[in-house]
């Protein structure tokens, strides 16, 4: 079977056998050129600011740019691929080609989901989609579901972390060409993994951005966000760009859902949100297979995660739990610099209400940012929040990308990750986390000039607001080695520290697949509550329609009585005791009538 075409208003597509279109909206400018493989083509005003043109004989890799009126030619903003980097020519591609072995692939249920966050140029030494092909036997034998790509899209340079795209439609060319992507993704289905897919549409990155000289109507001269002017939402062409990609994504590539990148700084104040437009139109064109939708966003909201009376889910599916992290970092590790600070009274307190009711700031005073944060959030189920003891974020934005096992040492790092994975809420893995990596993960860039100044010296000041650490701490972004040092050093896995974590991971990921997952399909809101707090110790339970979990863990100094939790043991570390000793976790189920 042969791969889908994903129809765009923006860029190059072929309407027949050799036949292509060429749409671009330019507004700044009368004329448009068409260079294509050496010959020029004037295109035709479509009205509105779009230009148009037809060409016959046009074979599949064939190179083109735009002209606009007198130069400089300038890449396709809705390039499929790129013949290198950002700044130079685009390339028609057939999406049609690509042959797919796993057509009929259907994906994995919400409920089933275990995230494992994977940067493409990091994960492997070669940093290629197909050399990621290698490691999914490995991935599926631990017993994740959904490995999750941090963004793909086209940023300057080669290296970087993909969150400064420009390109939204075209993959990264330094890690392989769209056929390569396809390949990876469809290997993926083949061991039975889903692949999801970060995207960005907050911002543009600051290198091979040239929509603002096609068409400054791109971007509102007066509205600014952290990145520079804001996105026009008010604007058709702006909105179709938008919009189409998560489409296109999930369609042409077959992703299995994506994640949208800190949606609070997407802002939109037209009738209808973007992100709601884009969420129903996928529900609506995308029904023959599951689609998992999940959000970053700092406001702790929930009304872009419903569910219908049935428990499906007519927009998003879940949020990215920062407070979770947040609270369990500070119970770690005793850091309260930064954002942190929301956490340092009684951090117990704040991991078990987040456990318990899914945030731990809803609608409170936060004293990091000087105002109320969240609104409640006890009513969502459950699996309505994606939890994680670390991501890129939370370990790249340090100076050192220092990972929890080294600030918290493993013994902790044991006990937060089978908290993590033994709770009813989605579980999100680093790569590298399941075996107990300690290499660092930096945050690296690849510009150059006054472009790689300026980062290098905003990245210093960015890091005064995190925690444990100073401005001449900060690795240069730009620099070949930070990026090297943040690889996978996989033969970490064959040491038998490396091989007895992965085991203990491999065991939690069973006994969540065969005790957790099944109570969740119907998992109700308002099902959690706190059993017990004190320092170290978080004690919580769910009660489900199938039985009540009960959770408790203790990574304080000294040992504490078990909290009352009936039923059955489903996992004790390091084993089994009256008292909860230091660097313990237990974890029961009560089903039938035990389960009251």
């Amino acid at each position: 079977m042969s791969s889908k075409s994903f129809c765009k208003s923006w860029g190059s597509e072929f309407v027949a056998k050799d036949v292509v279109r060429f749409r671009v909206w330019a507004t700044g400018h009368e004329k448009i050129t068409l260079i294509l493989a050496g010959e020029r083509y004037a295109m035709h005003a479509a009205g509105n600011g779009w230009f148009e043109r037809e060409v016959s004989g046009v074979t599949p890799g064939a190179e083109y740019q735009y002209l606009p009126d007198d130069g400089p030619a300038l890449p396709d903003p809705a390039s499929r691929a790129q013949v290198g980097d950002v700044n130079g020519p685009s390339r028609v591609i057939d999406p049609t080609a690509y042959r797919w072995q796993n057509a009929q692939w259907q994906g994995c249920r919400w409920e089933e989901a275990v995230f494992y966050e994977l940067h493409i140029g990091t994960f492997t030494p070669e940093g290629t989609f197909r050399a990621a092909i290698a490691k999914l036997p490995y991935l599926a034998e631990l017993g994740v579901t959904l490995i999750e790509l941090m963004p793909v899209s086209q940023a300057g340079g080669n290296r970087g972390w993909g969150y400064d795209g420009v390109l939204l439609y075209a993959p990264h060319a330094a890690w392989g060409t769209p056929d390569d992507l396809k390949a990876f993704i469809d290997a993926a289905h083949g061991y039975g993994l889903s692949v999801v897919l970060d995207i960005v549409l907050n911002h543009f990155g600051p290198e091979g951005n040239y929509l603002p000289q096609l068409s400054p109507d791109f971007f509102h001269k007066e509205e600014m966000t952290p990145w520079g002017n804001g996105i026009a939402w008010d604007e058709d062409a702006v909105r179709r760009y938008m919009s189409e990609a998560p489409l296109y994504w999930l369609q042409e590539y077959n992703f299995d859902g994506l994640r949208f990148d800190a949606i609070d700084h997407i802002q939109d104040t037209t009738e209808k949100s973007i992100l709601l437009e884009i969420a129903e139109r996928i529900r609506a064109e995308i029904s023959d297979r599951p689609i998992h939708l999940t959000t970053e966003d700092g406001r702790n909201i929930i009304f872009l995660h419903p569910r219908t009376a049935d428990g499906g889910i007519p927009l998003f599916s879940g949020e990215w739990n920062d407070d979770f992290h947040n609270a369990v970092h500070v119970m770690a590790t005793g850091e309260t610099q930064g954002y942190y600070i929301d956490y340092a009274d009684q951090p117990e307190k704040h991991v078990a209400r987040a456990m318990s009711e899914g945030f731990a700031w809803q609608g409170e005073f936060s004293p990091f940012s000087g105002r109320p944060r969240g609104e409640r959030s006890a009513g969502q189920p459950p699996t309505a929040f994606v939890d994680f003891i670390q991501n890129h974020d939370q370990v790249g934005n340090r100076a050192q990308g220092e990972r929890l096992i080294r600030l918290a040492g493993a013994d902790k790092t044991r006990v937060l990750l089978a908290a993590l994975l033994l709770s009813p809420h989605i579980p999100l893995l680093f790569m590298g986390e399941e075996y107990g990596e300690t290499a660092p993960f930096f945050f690296f860039t690849d510009f150059h000039g006054e472009l790689a100044q300026a980062v290098r010296e905003g990245r210093a000041k960015e890091f005064s607001g995190h925690a444990g650490h100073g401005e001449e701490d900060v690795p240069d972004p730009n620099a070949p080695d930070t990026f090297n040092r943040s690889k996978l050093d996989w033969k970490k896995l064959q040491s038998e520290e490396g091989k007895a974590f992965l085991a203990f991971t491999r065991e939690l990921l069973l006994k969540r697949r065969k005790h957790i997952v099944p109570l969740l399909a119907d998992a109700p809101g308002e099902c959690g509550r706190v059993l017990q707090t004190a320092p170290g110790l978080v004690a919580v339970s769910w009660r489900f329609p199938k039985g009540t979990l009960s959770l408790a863990f203790n990574i304080g100094d000294t040992e504490v009585p078990l909290p009352e939790m009936p039923g059955r043991t489903l996992f004790a570390w390091p084993g089994e005791r009256h008292n909860l000793p230091r660097n313990a976790i237990v974890v029961r189920l009560a089903q039938g009538e035990n389960s009251r």
